[in-house]
């Protein structure tokens, strides 16, 4: 996988992702589960900040969770004895060239990979080869489009636009979200369905205050400062206005809005 990753490895990135996984728990989950016995391949575990939680929620499945990046696997292992798993395995491999026999899997799990990826329905078509017959494909992603906040500011969607910009650069999509239907239909899974996930804040809830509009999306934002100025597409003073807009909207009059797409696909008997 040549695709760079855009919000980097360093380990404020790692606390971010954890922040994020922590305070998305029951939104994103609350409907994830696995059969006992099941195998599951996790793609793209990054951190491991959604393996702890899959791995939780199914106790009695066994997790198989890869990654392109060493680093990310070793950190993502740390978590998972953390956390007392002992059905998950950790494999560093790259999702264009996974060393696995088709039909390895009752289930495949992908979050937060295909926005890193520029041929992201050929990496759908490679995971549905893997699944059984009759398994299943759940696909998570964000749509940087999605956001919405009040109060409303120019310089804040300045900001995040410039995100969405590297993210295109690196040969990603920061607006995969509401491509995930279509992504998932053109793969071959059948029954599809699309579910959003809309993250709402505003002050009667400052567990997301904190764990949502400050820690995960303005953190990840802030995170790519020095790189969009870099690339020469903004300037500082207007990032860091765009920066100081987004913190505003974490104030007791301020609301943020995010949504999350997750799809569910199946692959059908007598399909490859």
């Amino acid at each position: 996988m040549s695709e760079a990753y855009v919000h980097g490895y360093h380990p404020r990135e790692n606390e971010r992702l954890q922040d994020q996984a922590g305070t998305l728990v029951d939104l994103l989950h609350s409907d994830t589960s696995y059969p006992p016995g099941s195998v599951v391949l996790e793609a793209g575990c990054g951190v491991g900040a959604q393996t702890v939680t899959l791995a939780q929620r199914s106790p009695d499945a066994r997790f198989t969770s890869v990654d392109v990046s060493a680093k990310s696997l070793a950190q993502a292992k740390r978590a998972a004895d953390e956390a007392g798993l002992t059905k998950v395995q950790f494999q560093q491999a790259d999702i264009f060239a996974l060393p696995f026999a088709p039909e390895s899997f009752d289930h495949v799990f992908v979050c937060f990979l295909l926005e890193h990826l520029s041929q992201p329905d050929e990496a759908l078509a490679i995971l549905k080869r893997l699944l059984r017959p009759g398994g299943t494909m759940t696909v998570i992603e964000g749509d940087h489009g999605s956001t919405y906040f009040h109060p409303d500011s120019s310089a804040a969607r300045k900001a995040i636009q410039c995100q969405v910009e590297l993210q295109r650069l690196a040969g990603g999509n920061a607006l995969i979200g509401r491509q995930l239907y279509p992504l998932m239909v053109e793969a071959g899974l059948a029954a599809v369905r699309v579910s959003p996930r809309t993250v709402y804040v505003d002050s009667s809830k400052p567990g997301l205050v904190d764990g949502f509009t400050r820690k995960t999306f303005t953190a990840m934002i802030e995170g790519v400062r020095e790189s969009a100025i870099t690339a020469g597409i903004i300037a500082p003073e207007a990032f860091d206005a765009g920066v100081r807009a987004l913190h505003r909207t974490a104030e007791p009059d301020g609301v943020f809005c995010y949504t999350f797409f997750k799809g569910v696909g199946e692959k059908h008997r007598g399909q490859h």
